[in-house]
């Protein structure tokens, strides 16, 4: 059955539209085109006609033109828009008038880099010239290497290559950086906060080289959704850029449909689980051959429905290839394997996290199922395009949790459809990522005492430090590295932890595999021993955890049952930077804080019904986290006003209310901050809410929340009010198990005085 025979059939199912709280119907759109430019080289045209290209988008037009006039640009337009043509043209172009001319391609991910450079390949060879362009990664064989930094015309990589092998070896790639004619960077909207932050730092070590050998490279940006591309472009790049936001590609009819759980448990705003939904759902367009894509939150929950799924696809000789799951941590061939059964139709569901959010061509999927509000605007429609690539009609089912955020969204379908994409947020200039890339860029040039760090003023206090510490050496108005060890080394673009520990299944006592990989963050949660380890539907027990050679050992069980870790969170005050009193007597502070967190105990929930059977201690080390936050601290005279269990339910509501609306403010993810309360505050001894970046040195969240504090009490306030459940629920201030029976009214009443 095909999508527009199943669409009739969900709007007459009682049961399904029960659920549903809104479905809206994006007409379909015509494309608007522009002739093949009349300057484009003749071998290029005949390619593109070849291909069934006998006009251009216009937007690819646009990006053509700028591109001839030696512009800095960056396209934003939606999946599937033909975006890869609007940098792809103007290199290739630029080779085949000079074939010294070289061009850099910079991608997330190594999936996306192999993605992308197989269409390059195809036009290459399609044109028949002598363009070599290669992937190069740390999957690269070492004896292609040496070809690839000599005669690479396009060398496609990622930033942590970038980082860690192409600039501290700058001088093995002098052909590339002399000659060095675009950058391209693809997918810009991924390079938020710490990886963001970080990679303005690289470009600047990239632009600082390219100057030293002789080249002035253009950029050529793209993004599928963001607010700002034109400000996160410029801050990624330092320079202006102009944005090219018109989408001239043709788009199919979208549906799509809020759909919100049936009520459990209508005092305490209990609804029936996202997960059981989310498998209910799937099945069903799995039972009508529908080809989908279902997204989750974690690697737990694409294990948990994966299994589920695969089962209710049972085939010849137990296989159950339709059905895959697909998440960070699988290896290379297991994730490529998965790419290309999607696009030659073998695999016709696939379970994933946010792995398969980017660009990657995963064929001509029909519907997509979010588990859950994936946090932004931004990437819910980057989600969404993931179906119907291929210009038909395309369904996406967002099916909500009963988490606040959530129930917002499901209940505010305007708010989600006229609001614009989230506003990505970067810090270039955060102290510790400054200073880590200074260091580099010095490893790989010495420094002028003059000269200046991409757009940072005293470039020369930071150089003094680091003489001072015996880092560098100030010598002859230079300042040269002095360390034996490579900087670069040290420094992991994406967390602030550079190991990756390896999952290593030891069921074969002849034979011990790796199967996966796991970030340091994660780990705790995840592969503590006795924890039950899922991957590709299939099960293991973590045996040994090795924190100190980043191991883990596994191995093959069957058991009912998965694991779950819980992570508890301390704050410390560390120094004050700003402060204002209210007029309430309460004080607004925005300081520096260290985050102390730590897992000590597991829960193991049914696979089948998610029901708690057990729990379990977790023996692991305290890891700790320096960040910004702001905070609000109470007067006594408030304070004094509640009983204890009062203040505390209070506060909890304001904390849980905080949560919901600073994400929607701050345009940023729920997860890029945290709201947290202590009845008690250390230094303070007063009752006090934290709100903080949730990474280290913070990336300007916190600050953007001190000024605007009292709208997001004003919206708080305006949810908790707006709320028609009795006491409290997670859609407010919280469920009344966790915030008492007066939570609700306690909440209210400290945000009125807190307004006032």
């Amino acid at each position: 059955m095909n999508l527009d025979q199943l669409i009739p059939l969900l709007k007459n199912d009682r049961d399904f539209m029960s659920c549903v709280s809104h479905w809206r119907t994006l007409p379909a759109t015509e494309g608007r085109y522009e002739p093949l430019p009349a300057d484009m080289d003749e071998r290029l045209r005949r390619v593109l006609r070849q291909r069934g290209i006998h006009r251009l988008y216009s937007h690819q037009a646009q990006c053509w033109k700028l591109a001839k006039e030696s512009r800095d640009y960056v396209v934003v337009t939606p999946t599937a828009s033909g975006k890869t043509l609007c940098y792809n043209l103007p290199v290739v172009s630029a080779i085949l008038k000079n074939e010294e001319s070289r061009a850099l391609y910079l991608f997330p991910t190594k999936a996306l880099s192999a993605d992308q450079v197989s269409g390059l390949y195809a036009m290459i060879e399609a044109l028949g010239v002598n363009i070599k362009a290669y992937t190069y990664d740390g999957d690269t064989q070492g004896a292609a290497r040496k070809a690839i930094r000599q005669a690479g015309h396009i060398v496609v990589t990622n930033p942590d290559m970038l980082h860690a092998n192409i600039l501290p070896h700058h001088t093995k790639w002098v052909k590339l950086f002399e000659n060095l004619q675009y950058i391209v960077v693809d997918e810009i909207h991924t390079y938020r906060g710490v990886f963001g932050s970080h990679l303005a730092n690289v470009l600047r070590r990239l632009l600082r080289l390219c100057a030293f050998y002789g080249s002035h490279p253009r950029f050529i940006l793209c993004s599928a959704t963001v607010a700002n591309p034109g400000e996160l472009a410029g801050q990624l790049t330092g320079r202006p850029v102009t944005a090219v936001t018109e989408n001239g590609a043709p788009m199919g009819e979208r549906h799509f449909v809020f759909y919100n759980p049936p009520v459990v448990n209508r005092q305490l705003g209990i609804r029936r689980g996202v997960v059981g939904e989310v498998k209910r759902i799937a099945e069903n367009l799995l039972k009508n051959e529908v080809s989908t894509i279902v997204f989750t939150k974690s690697r737990v929950q694409v294990e948990v429905i994966t299994r589920h799924l695969k089962n209710c696809a049972p085939a010849a000789l137990g296989s159950t290839g339709r059905v895959r799951g697909y998440r960070g941590g699988y290896l290379p061939s297991e994730r490529r394997d998965i790419e290309h059964g999607l696009r030659d139709g073998s695999v016709n569901m696939v379970v994933s996290t946010n792995a398969l959010e980017l660009g990657i061509d995963i064929g001509a999927l029909s519907a997509c199922v979010l588990c859950g509000y994936p946090g932004t605007i931004a990437s819910t429609w980057q989600q969404a395009g993931r179906a119907g690539r291929r210009k038909e009609t395309a369904l996406t089912i967002m099916v909500a949790s009963s988490a606040p955020l959530d129930q917002y969204i499901i209940e505010h379908p305007d708010y989600f459809f006229s609001a614009s994409p989230e506003h990505a947020l970067v810090q270039p200039n955060n102290l510790y990522i400054l200073l880590s890339h200074i260091k580099c860029s010095a490893y790989e040039l010495p420094f002028d005492e003059d000269e200046r760090f991409g757009d940072v003023t005293d470039t020369s206090q930071f150089l003094e430090y680091l003489a001072e510490n015996n880092i560098l050496r100030h010598l002859d108005g230079k300042y040269y590295w002095m360390e034996e060890e490579l900087p670069s080394a040290e420094i992991s673009l994406r967390s602030a932890r550079t190991e990756n520990f390896v999952i290593v299944d030891v069921t074969d006592a002849a034979h011990h595999r790796v199967i996966g990989e796991m970030d340091r963050y994660t780990v705790p949660m995840l592969l503590h021993e006795n924890a039950i380890y899922l991957h590709d539907a299939r099960m293991y027990q973590v045996e040994k955890l090795d924190l100190d050679h980043c191991k883990a050992f596994i191995r093959a069980t069957d058991v009912d049952y998965y694991t779950d870790a819980d992570l508890n969170v301390s704050l410390h005050i560390l120094d004050d930077l700003e402060q204002k009193q209210l007029s309430n007597g309460s004080t607004l502070t925005l300081g520096e804080l260290r985050v102390s967190t730590i897992v000590k105990m597991f829960k193991k929930f049914k696979l089948d019904t998610n029901e708690p059977v057990g729990f379990g201690e977790v023996r692991l080390p305290q890891t700790d986290l320096h960040t910004v936050g702001m905070w609000w601290t109470l007067p006594d005279a408030m304070a004094q006003r509640y009983t204890r269990e009062q203040l505390q339910g209070g506060l909890l509501g304001v904390s849980h209310l905080l949560s919901i609306v600073a994400p929607l403010y701050l345009m940023c993810s729920p997860k890029d901050i945290c709201v947290v309360y202590q009845v008690k505050a250390p230094i303070t001894d007063k009752p006090t809410i934290f709100l903080y970046d949730s990474f280290p040195g913070g990336i300007g969240l916190s600050e953007k929340a001190y000024q605007m504090q009292e709208l997001l009490l004003e919206h708080a306030l305006s949810i908790v009010e707006g709320c028609a459940c009795e006491e409290g629920c997670p859609s407010c201030v919280g469920p009344v198990a966790e915030v008492g029976s007066t939570g609700k009214a306690d909440a209210r009443a400290l945000l009125k005085e807190l307004l006032t």
